[in-house]
């Protein structure tokens, strides 16, 4: 990590400076009292992020004019993990402007970064970094990993009719994904801890994309094969959250994290409407055959640009910017902790029975329990059930059900926005993410209460709209939260948090289409999940935290 020493040093007369070809004090000091004034807003908004030290302070003898001297001290700032550049940056010019001449020496990024005159949070700025191209990759990719999970929910429908399966088989066919999305998080956010989340990404959605383009021939070959077919898939889809966490970790300043997960999550989520609607008119033209083939090639497509553009860590790309990197960094960890960090990890195994014994992990393992219960119900079964409750045809439960996870794309942004904007404004991390997470939870409860009571396909898109939209602000609680109490094993308790709430997504998934088939209704199912998400939030308001908890 750079070191920036910055010291005053004397300064000779006016007359000698003139003498050397050097500017007049006066001259100099109308200079930095200038870039003073271009700073202060800047300077006003790094103040939050941490404080300068200064290491020691001693005197020398100092020439003011002709015939004057003056004691002066000379003071040594350092920047580190702890103490933020752009303070220092404003007590370099505190006394710069006093008229002191100041000689700086820096090692690492450079003076031109530190004193950098552009906002790092300005909306063009962003746009043309190289976080950006991360996170549109992230989304897309996300966005793919989505829209092939998709097509089954609706190919479903013509493969049960073609095939003369039951509602639970039915089930059984849609959960079979869910278990290899079982056994792959753990592995997959161990691997993308330890080797970065670029090629840990690559490989999975590789393995996925030729699964989904494999899916209907095995369909037609034997129940067996398509059940293994689909874990196989389900497998490969595992590493992309902890995937999307590790890289997000590394790539995003902490008060911008929040931005980039709805951002990645937008592209999740659109990745259902995107499938919802393309499904039906791509099996119109190509049979059951089409959907599953052409989002099969674009994920190849995707692996093209994905490859040479990104990297696991920002300090290894090739064309970032020194100011980007240094804002990123800024933001971040201290970079000591991060190196023993990643030595612990290369070195031995995540430490397990630490992670579990701590309560703010449990806080996360049971919203994700809860979050991914409701989601899947709703990602698995919507398309039926707008047939089965309101008889209509697949091309209208398609956009029926589109309509919903399109509001949770914007939703999901507007929530880590809303977020970081909070943190910003001084809110504590722990009270935003608690925040966020009840919003997450009670809204969509009170959603599907109200569901049950819908006596049109508009108004059920209505409360369902509402009902994953609202959701979508549990991007801004407990999914960011791994990154705050574990940013060292952000992707391994992603993984681990995500593979026991697949048991509940599995349970959910099966005991739809059991409800369904023995009572003959949405409505008990409905009513048990909006229970669940109501008991959860009083445990997560009681338990989570925004703070650090494993070092």
């Amino acid at each position: 990590m750079c070191t920036l020493h910055a010291m005053q040093m004397a300064m000779p007369t006016a007359d000698a400076r003139m003498a050397c070809g050097l500017p007049s004090v006066a001259h100099k000091q109308s200079s930095l009292l200038a870039l003073n004034s271009a700073l202060e807003d800047q300077v006003k908004w790094q103040a939050k992020k941490g404080l300068v030290k200064f290491r020691n302070s001693t005197s020398q003898k100092m020439v003011i004019g002709a015939n004057s001297i003056a004691d002066k001290p000379i003071n040594r700032c350092s920047r580190s993990g702890v103490f933020r550049p752009r303070i220092v940056a404003q007590q370099v010019r505190t006394h710069a402007a006093s008229g002191a001449d100041i000689g700086f020496q820096d090692d690492g990024i450079g003076l031109s970064a530190l004193t950098d005159t552009s906002r790092p949070s300005k909306l063009m700025e962003f746009l043309t970094s190289e976080r950006a191209k991360v996170v549109v990759m992230m989304a897309l990719g996300l966005s793919l990993c989505n829209a092939n999970r998709i097509v089954m929910s609706v190919a479903i429908v013509p493969l049960t009719a073609t095939h003369g399966w039951s509602s639970s088989f039915a089930g059984i066919v849609q959960s079979s994904f869910l278990w290899g999305y079982l056994l792959s998080p753990i592995a997959g956010g161990a691997l993308a801890d330890h080797y970065g989340g670029k090629n840990v990404m690559a490989w999975g959605l590789a393995i996925w994309s030729l699964a989904t383009m494999l899916t209907p021939w095995a369909a037609n070959h034997s129940v067996g094969m398509l059940l293994a077919i689909r874990a196989l898939f389900g497998l490969a889809e595992g590493v992309a959250l902890p995937c999307m966490n590790t890289i997000i970790s590394k790539w995003f300043p902490r008060t911008e994290r929040a931005t980039a997960v709805g951002l990645s999550m937008a592209g999740f989520h659109l990745g259902n409407v995107i499938s919802l609607l393309a499904t039906p008119a791509l099996m119109s033209h190509g049979g059951v055959f089409g959907p599953f083939v052409t989002f099969g090639l674009l994920g190849f497509l995707w692996l093209s640009v994905w490859l040479p553009a990104i990297s696991n860590d920002p300090q290894f790309h090739p064309r970032i910017s020194k100011s980007e990197l240094l804002y990123i960094q800024d933001g971040n960890e201290s970079p000591s902790i991060s190196r023993k960090s990643h030595s612990q990890i290369a070195n031995r195994m995540p430490p397990f029975h630490l992670l579990f014994s701590k309560i703010p992990t449990w806080a996360i393992i049971v919203a994700n329990v809860t979050n991914n219960w409701g989601y899947f119900v709703l990602l698995s079964w919507m398309p039926v059930y707008f047939k089965t409750v309101f008889n209509v045809n697949l091309k209208q439960a398609a956009w029926f059900s589109a309509i919903p996870w399109a509001s949770m794309a914007f939703a999901g942004y507007l929530a880590g926005a809303c977020s970081d904007s909070l943190i910003q404004s001084g809110y504590t991390v722990t009270l935003v993410r608690k925040i966020m997470q009840s919003i997450g939870f009670i809204g969509p409860g009170l959603s599907l209460l109200a569901l049950n009571a819908a006596h049109s396909p508009s108004i059920a898109a209505a409360w369902l709209t509402a009902a994953l939209s609202l959701s979508s602000f549990s991007q801004a609680g407990f999914l960011l939260n791994m990154q705050e109490i574990a940013p060292q094993y952000a992707g391994v308790l992603h993984g681990i948090t995500n593979t026991i709430g697949t048991f509940a997504a599995i349970v959910s998934t099966i005991g739809t289409g059991y409800f369904v088939q023995w009572l003959g209704s949405f409505q008990c199912f409905l009513t048990l999940t909006a229970v669940l998400y109501f008991v959860t939030t009083i445990f997560w308001n009681l338990y989570a935290t925004g703070e650090r908890v494993f070092y």
